[in-house]
């Protein structure tokens, strides 16, 4: 277990790269807590200025388990809605450059992840997607809050009621990613100004 998330430092950037491509790094109860135990540490790390998320395989990261979304008991709801939520808001809040290097499927908690990043990367053969209206859930890990004031109400009502599949150069015409890049983790790593890429 200790590999769902591979730590790549490189001088002062802190690569997180996710790692179960063969169910597309799901972002389960295993993998927030881990993310979270690490992202805070980074925090308070003074010679961290840019932390990178990037996934394998092709994919970002899904969402959170749906088996494990099946196996909570309603009492518990909350605490599971919260626990994504707080890492969300760490990462959104973060005094550090933080970077969402896309290549591949970005779709549910994982899409809420990356607009919680000051700045997203894409690959041109990256797909977004709240897929919960087709589940029957919606996205309680802050997404709701914040992608609205990326690419405006409708259009994220729309990404919400649909489950619509976006694009990259769609998600780029709208404002949902940055940049698209053929290697978006190599140009994630050119970053140097925490302000030049500012886009939440």
């Amino acid at each position: 277990m200790d590999d769902l998330i591979i730590i790549e430092n490189i001088g002062a950037t802190v690569v997180l790269r996710f790692n179960r491509p063969q169910i597309k790094n799901p972002l389960s109860i295993a993998v927030l807590e881990k993310l979270d135990r690490v992202f805070t540490a980074l925090e308070s790390e003074r010679n961290v200025e840019k932390v990178i998320f990037t996934g394998t395989g092709d994919a970002f990261a899904s969402g959170a388990s749906l088996k494990e979304i099946a196996e909570t008991p309603a009492e518990k709801a909350r605490e599971f809605a919260l626990r994504g939520q707080t890492l969300m808001q760490k990462i959104y809040q973060s005094n550090k450059l933080t970077v969402a290097a896309i290549d591949g499927f970005c779709m549910g908690g994982a899409l809420d992840l990356a607009v919680s990043c000051r700045t997203r990367i894409a690959s041109l053969r990256s797909i977004f997607a709240h897929p919960g209206a087709n589940l029957g859930i919606m996205t309680g890990w802050s997404g709701t809050q914040i992608l609205p004031r990326l690419i405006g109400e409708a259009k994220a009502l729309e990404m919400f009621l649909t489950a619509q599949r976006v694009g990259a150069e769609e998600a780029l015409r709208v404002g949902l990613i940055t940049a698209i890049s053929a290697n978006p983790l190599a140009d994630a790593l050119q970053i140097e100004k925490p302000n030049a890429l500012l886009s939440v």
